[in-house]
């Protein structure tokens, strides 16, 4: 009688092994479909186009378990690559590839960029097409290449290598990155569409905006910045111009809204503001009230804030006298850098109450001293009081030493806001004697 250790193995049964897998076959496709349908929606969920290109990268990555993703956009001749996203590699290898250009599109890439089908390859050095990698590239033996098209016409090429399990990539692996391409040249499509929408909608905001005049003997800047949030159209805006009395006027305004409806309440409002300050020459608290009981009449505008000033000779130093619609208070900076923020009575926004007044204020402006107006763009955060955005823009006011313009740039990067909502700062300076 045999032993156990003299026993002899069973014979390998690849109906046996069949069989085994058989019942694993479905329960893995209907995973993979449901993977695929989660990632179409978290593509179609995204309207800016570097952020798609680096979800479709991840996406396609996850659903066959690539170790690394590449996503290649076609230049305008469509002979090489104009951009190129990579996801996967490691600080190291970022840092040993920080002196290799990005990818002409040569070897392997430019096959595919020639030839868009699907591209399967097990050993990437022993292809016939291989350029090779640049020194510092990351090892790499399977590839899986697929084409993105858009509108009919190729966008670019999505390229996975090394799956983690170290298998090549099979049929399965192809066939649902291919499906994932059509839903990403759609998703792709979609963020070029709202990238000119978008542009054309900020442009045509500028173009409200005003150029500032020259206004004599005191130096004027203004800075304009559109919200970060997709689709976000604002109503801010802001005017300077020297009145026929001598006096300089300057008002900053917000109209509550974040849409093309806000914009053109902006457009009106700042136009009606102008013919009625250059032709009437009456407190800032009185051009409020006429402003406010002349859209009530004959508009449907939104709720809309507003500070309006007037820079007053009246010898050494200036006055400024201003009124408030419910609107944050003008900064003061003096030449030594000392800020102070004028704060006084508010009136009610432009919208509320057509003939409740609004209290004038005046204070007295010293040589070379800098005024500024903002809305609350500047400085609003969800996650911080009101005091304390005013508080971290009276420290950015150190930097009132820069030329005019460099100070309204530095003040609107440095922010303390979180970006949600548009901005706009009007800095007025009067002259520094000598």
């Amino acid at each position: 009688m045999e032993s156990e250790d003299q026993l002899p193995l069973p014979r390998h049964d690849p109906h046996l092994d069949e069989a085994i897998e058989q019942p694993r076959r479905p329960a893995g496709a209907q995973a993979r479909l449901e993977g695929l349908l989660d990632a179409v929606l978290a593509i179609s969920r995204e309207l800016e186009l570097p952020v798609v290109l680096h979800r479709i990268v991840s996406t396609a990555m996850d659903l066959v378990g690539a170790r690394y993703g590449a996503l290649g956009v076609l230049d305008e001749q469509r002979t090489g690559l104009s951009d190129f996203v990579a996801v996967g590699l490691t600080d190291q290898q970022m840092a040993a590839l920080a002196g290799v250009g990005r990818p002409q599109g040569r070897g392997l890439l430019a096959h595919l960029i020639r030839h868009p089908e699907p591209l399967r390859v097990d050993e990437i050095a022993a292809h016939p097409q291989a350029a090779g990698f640049p020194p510092g590239h990351p090892p790499m033996r399977s590839l899986l290449g697929v084409a993105i098209g858009v509108r009919g016409e190729i966008y670019g090429d999505l390229y996975l290598a090394e799956r983690r399990d170290g298998r090549p990539f099979d049929e399965q692996d192809e066939a649902v990155v291919v499906a994932l391409a059509g839903a990403a040249g759609v998703a792709v499509d979609n963020a070029r569409l709202f990238e000119r929408v978008r542009t054309g909608a900020e442009q045509f905001q500028r173009l409200l905006l005003p150029c500032l005049p020259d206004l004599s003997a005191f130096a004027a800047a203004a800075v304009y910045r559109p919200a970060t949030a997709p689709g976000h159209l604002g109503g801010d805006w802001y005017d300077a111009f020297l009145l026929p009395d001598g006096a300089c006027a300057a008002v900053i305004g917000d109209v509550v809204g974040h849409d093309l409806r806000a914009a053109a309440a902006m457009a009106s409002t700042r136009n009606m503001l102008r013919a009625l300050l250059y032709d009437r020459c009456t407190p800032p608290s009185a051009v409020l009230t006429q402003l406010d009981r002349t859209l009530h009449a004959i508009t449907d505008n939104p709720l809309t804030t507003a500070c309006l000033a007037r820079i007053e000779p009246d010898g050494h130093p200036w006055t400024l006298h201003w009124s408030t619609a419910g609107h944050l208070p003008p900064l003061l900076i003096n030449r030594d850098g000392r800020a102070v923020y004028l704060d006084a009575e508010p009136g009610v926004p432009l919208g509320v109450d057509p003939v409740k007044p609004r209290p004038d204020h005046k204070h007295p402006l010293p040589a070379g001293a800098t005024v500024v107006l903002f809305t609350d763009g500047l400085i609003e955060h969800p996650r911080r009081s009101l005091a304390t955005g005013l508080k971290a823009l009276a420290v950015a006011a150190a930097h009132v030493l820069l030329p005019l313009d460099a100070f309204c740039t530095t003040l609107a990067d440095l922010h303390p806001s979180d970006g949600h909502d548009d901005l706009a700062i009007l800095a007025l300076r009067t002259p520094a004697w000598p």
